[in-house]
């Protein structure tokens, strides 16, 4: 099944079929059925230093990490793609033809009882206050429509990715006074979100990797996670996550002090991203405090296999308290 759905994605997607032969290529991804596309940039494997000496305790020890190799989105992911996932009908809106069975079969979030935009935007604009478990069904209504696996990148991705082979504070140097070229922040951003990609990228060509949004990863957030790998070499390590909270979200956002944008930095999510929802249970899909909550796309070069990608998509959620 999954090698017939590869086979459909890469039929309707030409440009797709060359790009899958390397994982040195970066990619433009269309949305079967739809005129929607978004970009994923080629990561290489390697070794990285994880941490930071100068950083606060969850951010030590400083440890190498050594990463396949992995495609990451090249800008978070916007209301453009992530809104006909929430409603069928901006769905049938963005298609083409008829909505497939299959990917009309995909849960969809329970629609929320505000405007989750806050009023900041939708059009190019990164959608915000998803939980994580949110995010990863987007991730298996992507791989439905495209045939192609896509996740949440772990933390130790994220850093990878962030630091673009760099030793400093931020992915572009040490120097804090430099981050409104590369960021929007607590110092520039008006205290909302803005378009992706407007501001400068990394070395690794990725943009608002500081800042815009706090991103979403897949691992439990752990204090002391790092001590596990302290002297030696961790591979492809992850917090496989086994409870609602704590989960790790990295970057910063629009409200954040260049502290808490550093590529080190390490955020936790918290039960008060929920604490005015009114329902009992409360949401499993959406953090109406959190607007500073976003998400960027991960696909790794080795496809896991199907038992793997089901067992991703389809861990049922835990009930909110």
């Amino acid at each position: 099944m999954f090698k017939k759905l590869i086979a459909v994605a890469l039929l309707a997607n030409p440009c797709a079929q060359i790009f899958a032969q390397s994982t040195n290529s970066s990619y433009t991804q269309s949305i079967n059925g739809t005129k929607l596309k978004f970009d994923m940039q080629a990561i290489p494997a390697g070794k990285f230093k994880m941490g930071s000496k100068t950083g606060k305790p969850d951010e030590q020890p400083v440890h190498e990490v050594k990463l396949d190799a992995f495609w990451i989105g090249k800008h978070e992911v916007t209301w453009d793609i992530f809104e006909p996932f929430l409603y069928r009908d901006y769905e049938k809106k963005a298609s083409e033809g008829a909505i497939p069975a299959d990917v009309d079969a995909v849960t969809r979030p329970t629609k929320p009882y505000l405007d989750m935009t806050f009023g900041m935007g939708k059009e190019h604009q990164p959608a915000v206050a998803m939980t994580q478990y949110n995010a990863i069904q987007f991730c298996k209504w992507l791989y439905v429509r495209t045939g192609v696996f896509y996740r949440l990148p772990t933390e130790a991705e994220w850093e990878y990715a962030c630091k673009a082979g760099a030793e400093t504070t931020y992915g572009f140097g040490n120097d804090a006074a430099k981050l409104g070229d590369y960021a929007w922040y607590k110092d520039n951003s008006d205290n909302k979100t803005h378009q992706v990609g407007l501001k400068k990228p990394n070395a690794w060509g990725l943009f608002d990797m500081h800042g815009n949004v706090s991103e979403w990863t897949y691992d439990q957030y752990i204090a002391d996670f790092y001590a596990k790998s302290a002297g030696k070499t961790a591979e492809n390590p992850v917090a496989t996550p086994e409870k609602l909270y704590p989960n790790a979200v990295r970057g910063g956002s629009y409200d954040e002090t260049p502290d808490n944008l550093t590529s080190t930095a390490r955020l936790a999510s918290n039960p008060t991203w929920k604490q005015l929802d009114p329902q009992i249970p409360k949401s499993n899909w959406w953090f109406p405090e959190a607007p500073f909550v976003g998400m960027r796309l991960v696909r790794p070069a080795k496809t896991p296999s199907k038992a793997e990608i089901d067992a991703y998509y389809n861990k049922l959620p835990i009930k909110d308290y």
